[in-house]
């Protein structure tokens, strides 16, 4: 016992049990790799999606006011399904301002529409919703469920649970030993490229690891949140705030607006890239290790 121990501490490398955990890793981070890369990109960029939002939102409409008065609700349902044959409509919203152009929600089956359409006229006036809009929401359901609903956001559940085994695994097989372990801290000078990506990857597992593994306990709970119902409120609370980077939401350090909130987001966003960094350095790594000298020797 005391000699295995031993050769932990000096010679990790040499164990078993670090080669088994290896393979572990090695292979986890593989099978779910994409994965990975796409949660990661998706992440980062909706840690900033109440700004996308606000980029997006565009002024409203306003029309030039025309003799007569407007269009009643009758009448503004002849307009948008002479517009859209099949559709039926849900709800028509008037804004206070009558120049202001009517939204109209329209509904075919399972598919729904939104369009504005003129409030003297009838004319159709195009998406309520901007582009803009729509693309950050469909982003946000490719992050949160996949496209999938219910059944993806389970999906994400494992895949977080995976993250956790890759990112435990893996500051297993970051020891180097007690002789050695302070240059995996930096980046390794004057080597060649593949001894380069080692370094790099390994002393972003470092640094990163707690930042990946908050993604990826927060993720488990956010993938499947019924299951933990009896955690405390506090703590998934704490889990879903910081899984999406609204520190400000929790006071914690910064309360409302300002150089401190937009810090912290910075901060998250650049963290949520590690997971995705973790992966292209690694899938190098492999292809240096073994891809390239298989097909060198074929």
């Amino acid at each position: 016992m005391r000699k295995s121990s031993a050769r932990w501490i000096y010679q990790p490398q040499t164990t078993w049990l670090r080669k088994a955990i290896f393979q572990l890793h090695l292979w986890a981070g593989l099978g779910i790799g994409l994965y990975v890369l796409l949660i990661s990109l998706t992440g980062s960029v909706l840690v900033y999606r109440n700004e996308l939002y606000r980029a997006a939102t565009r002024d409203p409409i306003i029309v030039a006011t025309e003799p007569g008065a407007r269009l009643t609700d009758d009448q503004f349902k002849q307009s948008a399904t002479r517009a859209y044959p099949g559709w039926k409509v849900l709800a028509i919203y008037r804004a206070r301002n009558p120049n202001q152009a009517i939204s109209i929600s329209l509904q075919r089956g399972a598919s729904l529409k939104n369009r504005l359409f003129h409030p003297y006229t009838g004319a159709d006036l195009g998406d309520s919703v901007p582009l803009g809009i729509r693309l950050v929401s469909k982003l946000l359901k490719l992050h949160d469920d996949l496209l999938a609903g219910d059944t993806g956001r389970k999906i994400n559940g494992l895949g977080a649970l995976l993250i956790v085994v890759i990112a435990l695994t893996g500051i297993v097989v970051w020891w180097p030993g007690i002789r050695t372990w302070r240059r995996s801290l930096a980046l390794p000078r004057n080597v060649g490229a593949e001894r380069f990506i080692w370094g790099l990857h390994s002393m972003l597992g470092f640094w990163t690891f707690g930042f990946i593994l908050l993604f990826g306990v927060s993720g488990i709970y956010l993938g499947d949140p019924d299951r933990f119902q009896d955690l405390p409120d506090q703590l998934t609370y704490w889990l879903a705030y910081l899984h999406i980077g609204r520190i400000n939401g929790i006071g914690i350090p910064c309360k409302g607006p300002g150089l401190c909130d937009q810090t912290m987001k910075l901060l998250w966003a650049v963290f949520g890239l590690a997971p995705a960094a973790m992966f292209v350095t690694g899938a190098v790594m492999w292809w240096n290790r073994v891809l390239k000298k298989r097909f060198g020797q074929r």
